[in-house]
């Protein structure tokens, strides 16, 4: 019976050790990748410079730092990146709730990674498993809803590539 519980504990081990490494496995190591100038470029239809990348602070204490990637335009427009991966989907989950009295009260999006919503300035903020990220057009101008089906697009967009 121990030899069978032993066994048990072993395989269980295993088999929690491969599901975590598959998850980090599908996060690239460049965050920046999950957003393509090209593909900013042709969803908000004017040429984006390839991100500039930076680290993004940690939001609390014994939390992941961050990617920031900003994407600039010849017309002087900005998009803004900010990515994070989380040790786990429950911890995503847990500082995403935190983080989302920061901005004002949030709309919810349906239909976008695990959770999303527009936050009182119009950026967007998703979660996906373990991954969370921002995106920030600004200057926005009048957020009308073409404005706000690119910035859904460009997060779509993102989740597909996690």
């Amino acid at each position: 019976m121990a030899h069978l519980n032993k066994l048990s504990l072993i395989v269980a081990t295993f088999v929690v050790t491969c599901l975590v490494d598959s998850a980090r496995a599908a996060t690239p190591a460049d965050l920046c990748s999950l957003l393509p100038a090209s593909e900013v470029s042709k969803t908000l239809g004017r040429a984006y410079d390839p991100p500039q990348k930076s680290a993004a602070p940690r939001p609390f204490a014994n939390t992941n730092t961050g990617t920031d990637c900003n994407y600039l335009s010849k017309g002087g427009s900005k998009l803004w990146f900010r990515a994070y991966v989380d040790l786990s989907p429950s911890a995503a989950a847990d500082l995403f709730a935190r983080l989302s009295k920061f901005y004002g009260t949030p709309t919810p999006v349906k239909g976008l990674g695990d959770e999303a919503y527009f936050d009182a300035a119009h950026a967007i903020h998703v979660r996906k498993g373990n991954v969370r990220f921002y995106i920030n057009l600004d200057p926005i101008g009048t957020f009308t809803p073409a404005i706000e089906k690119q910035i859904k697009d460009l997060a779509s967009g993102v989740i597909g590539r996690l």
